[in-house]
């Protein structure tokens, strides 16, 4: 029997997959749409930039990558929009050769992190450090072993770092000279959430 729309509902953008493709969390709950699709209410009207634009019981909402749920009743009313850094869950789409990816922020400025389980630390390059303006050569000096044998390496903390809604503060990191496309995700981030795979999705949820 059905009991009639819920008296709100959450919506946020997640990610995308490819350019026509949706990752959207609807009453938390990953839901993968294509534009024109809709699901629970939510009908994906387009996507592009980090944003997509969804309607919501007749209201037009736009929603940004790594924002916090709107939030919409659902007698039809008020929207509003969320704001960064008011969750405790993350999730996250299977990009190319079976990572996970997300956009986010270190100390305030935009990255794209790509999940490394494997790593024990956040790991950067030091083009990208130079770029989001961090003081890297500060930060105590090591050796680290990689394919291509011993290279340097600078220890660093990092006062901020955010995906998707969630921040985290006082995170260790390591920056490297290699060039790396994105900024691996290491365990001194994700040791501080319990973690599943479920599919092509992978889901955060931050410890108390």
């Amino acid at each position: 029997m059905y009991a009639g729309p819920a008296a709100a509902q959450s919506v946020s953008l997640a990610g995308s997959m490819g350019s026509d493709k949706a990752l959207l969390m609807i009453d938390g709950q990953p839901r993968t749409l294509a534009v024109g699709a809709s699901s629970q209410g939510v009908l994906l009207r387009r996507l592009g930039d980090g944003q997509a634009e969804v309607e919501v019981a007749g209201r037009k909402i736009t929603l940004t990558l790594g924002a916090a749920p709107a939030r919409v009743d659902g007698a039809g009313g008020s929207a509003t929009a969320g704001t960064p850094g008011s969750d405790t869950d993350i999730v996250l789409p299977m990009g190319q050769g079976g990572h996970f990816s997300g956009s986010g922020a270190i100390n305030g400025r935009a990255v794209q992190f790509m999940v490394d389980t494997g790593a024990t630390t956040i790991a950067l390059s030091q083009s990208e450090a130079n770029r989001i303006g961090l003081d890297w050569k500060r930060g105590k000096p090591g050796l680290t072993g990689t394919a291509n044998g011993l290279v340097p390496v600078y220890a660093v903390n990092l006062t901020s770092v955010r995906l998707g809604g969630v921040e985290v503060a006082n995170v260790a990191a390591v920056v490297l000279p290699s060039e790396m496309p994105t900024v691996l995700l290491g365990n001194s981030f994700l040791g501080r959430f319990s973690m599943r795979q479920d599919g092509d999705v992978m889901r955060l949820v931050k410890r108390p």
